[in-house]
């Protein structure tokens, strides 16, 4: 027998870890700096590693009163009803939660481009169709109302990334209003707030007080140091939020991510360190870098390089780890993640070394 014709679909390549590249290159993993995967540059909570160290004993266990724990923590802390937090297995769980929810199968969704490999990928993995809108270059990245919607035909969900990965741009909170007005009354509006709490601009969630429409994805990923435990969510409208009951998986999220984020939402200093020092690391990087680069409101810095694969393999071979954008349809940009003072020094003086060698 054979699996179903997945030839529709891609695959997710994630970002090269230090070990590997090290192991490749014959280089001391402890004298490389990776700036690849928009992971925090702090680590994880020093709270959550310690409440994670408590909770291994309790693994035998089903993560009940944890996860009922955390909803009603995340529910407090954005002042909604607990059965509007969709706990997942990471972000891209809660994405495919939502597609579950609202995809029958032939549905379309619209997505960005450039844009997360993984929005069409969770649509089609729910037998549904994917279209495009373009995060064009030639208009700077700008996210508005018209970028979508000149695209949008009638499709079950559109995708909104804000701050968006790999540009940093944003959509304004009318921008997002207006689409969710001019689309169809049953086209689910999700903004992917991943980035959100490296922004200066606020959240969407007042949007879910006023339409049941919108829905936000969060992630305990990037500020908070996740990563590794995988642990996201989505904050859905009151009116349909009983759906998460029949389509959810059994504990949602493991007993160790649920006790990591409910430590890592009491450790304030944590969060606000990663804030404050990804904002100082993207001004630098856009006054010192020798290359064109855009604004951006996330933990990353988008720049045009010229041929960036050569610029990426060279800064590796320097020991610097950061994203070819090639897989992004922009193989003239490299994507730095927000480290350290210190690893964004060095990142940044490594570059403009290499690329100077480059243009020469």
């Amino acid at each position: 027998m054979e699996p179903r014709d997945l030839s529709s679909h891609t695959v997710y390549r994630a970002g090269r870890g230090i070990e590997e590249v090290a192991r490749e290159l014959g280089l001391d993993p402890d004298d490389m700096v990776k700036l690849a995967s928009n992971e925090n540059m702090f680590g994880p909570s020093p709270l959550a590693v310690e409440a994670i160290r408590e909770s291994a004993e309790r693994m035998h266990s089903y993560p009940k009163a944890s996860h009922a724990d955390l909803v009603e923590k995340v529910a407090a802390l954005w002042d909604c009803q607990p059965e509007q937090v969709w706990l997942a297995n990471g972000g891209d769980g809660a994405l495919d939660y939502l597609a579950r929810a609202m995809l029958e199968p032939g549905d379309d969704v619209l997505v960005p481009t450039p844009g997360f490999a993984y929005y069409p990928m969770s649509a089609r993995y729910h037998h549904g169709g994917v279209a495009e809108y373009t995060i064009a270059k030639a208009d700077d990245f700008a996210q508005t109302a018209d970028t979508v919607l000149k695209d949008y035909d009638g499709e079950r969900i559109v995708y909104l990334t804000s701050p968006h990965n790999p540009t940093g741009a944003e959509f304004s909170t009318e921008a997002v209003r207006t689409i969710a007005e001019e689309t169809d009354e049953e086209t689910l509006v999700l903004v992917d707030e991943a980035y959100g709490e490296f922004s200066d601009s606020p959240s969407m969630r007042p949007l879910l007080d006023e339409r049941d429409d919108v829905a936000i994805l969060r992630t305990f990923s990037k500020a908070y140091g996740l990563a590794g435990v995988r642990l996201g969510y989505a904050l859905v409208p009151e009116t349909w939020a009983d759906a998460y009951a029949r389509i959810n998986t059994p504990f949602a999220a493991s007993e160790l991510a649920c006790r990591a984020g409910l430590a890592a939402l009491d450790d304030d200093g944590h969060v606000e360190q990663s804030v404050e020092t990804a904002a100082w690391a993207r001004e630098y990087i856009r006054e010192e870098l020798a290359a064109d680069t855009w604004p951006s409101q996330g933990n990353f810095v988008l720049a045009e390089v010229g041929d960036a694969s050569t610029v990426a393999d060279a800064a590796q071979e320097e020991g610097i780890i950061i994203r070819d954008c090639s897989s992004f349809g922009l193989p003239e940009c490299i994507r730095i993640t927000c480290g350290t003072e210190a690893d964004t020094r060095r990142a940044v003086s490594v570059l403009n070394d290499v690329i100077e060698v480059v243009e020469a």
